[in-house]
């Protein structure tokens, strides 16, 4: 299969991905949280010039950003994207019919990145962490929830198409994960400055 080939099996097109009131809310509630991280970020650039204060205004920054992707991507959808090419790389490849074990491996390989990733974040703030883990279980659970996702199992898409208190679980896994990292956000932009 020639490149070309394999470009026109991509579907994905630059549109909006979900018009849904709960699309639009989703958006609104990721620029809202970049919004608050970057006023925390801003917080610590008033605050003295120490260590501290240096690594929490790049993490703010970071957290910020990323966010500020999240709330685009929500709409122009690039995971599906990535899935899109990674069918037809299966496909190009010759492992298409084997596509649902390396989904498995994927999402186990997802679910290790995350709690490594939770480690990680956990030593490199540990200086701040017992005042940061709402922000760093927020960042963790949203993180990971996206690349699950984004693994497209017909199995997981299911479970998060399903129904708690009313409510689909996806927009209580990625809503409730934004939540956090608003708070996250909001306890540092009202706590006494670093240094």
């Amino acid at each position: 299969m020639d490149p070309v080939e394999m470009f026109s099996q991509i579907r994905w097109r630059p549109q909006i991905g979900d018009p849904s009131l709960m699309g639009w809310l989703t958006v609104a509630a990721y620029g809202a949280t970049a919004a608050l991280c970057l006023r925390a970020a801003i917080r610590q650039t008033v605050a003295a010039d120490t260590g501290e204060a240096r690594r929490l205004r790049r993490m703010w920054l970071g957290v910020a950003g990323l966010m500020l992707f999240l709330c685009v991507n929500k709409q122009i959808d690039l995971q599906s994207l990535v899935t899109d090419v990674g069918r037809a790389l299966a496909a190009r490849g010759g492992w298409y019919d084997q596509r649902r074990t390396v989904q498995r491996w994927f999402v186990f390989a997802a679910a290790a990145a995350g709690a490594l990733t939770l480690a990680w974040m956990a030593w490199r703030i540990r200086f701040i962490l017992r005042e940061r883990i709402v922000l760093l279980l927020g960042l963790c659970s949203l993180l990971t929830f996206i690349v699950i996702r984004a693994a497209s199992f017909h199995h997981v898409d299911v479970f998060l198409r399903s129904r708690m208190f009313g409510l689909r679980v996806n927009w209580i896994l990625e809503l409730g994960s934004i939540v956090l990292i608003a708070f996250g956000a909001v306890q540092s932009i009202c706590r006494p400055r670093a240094g």
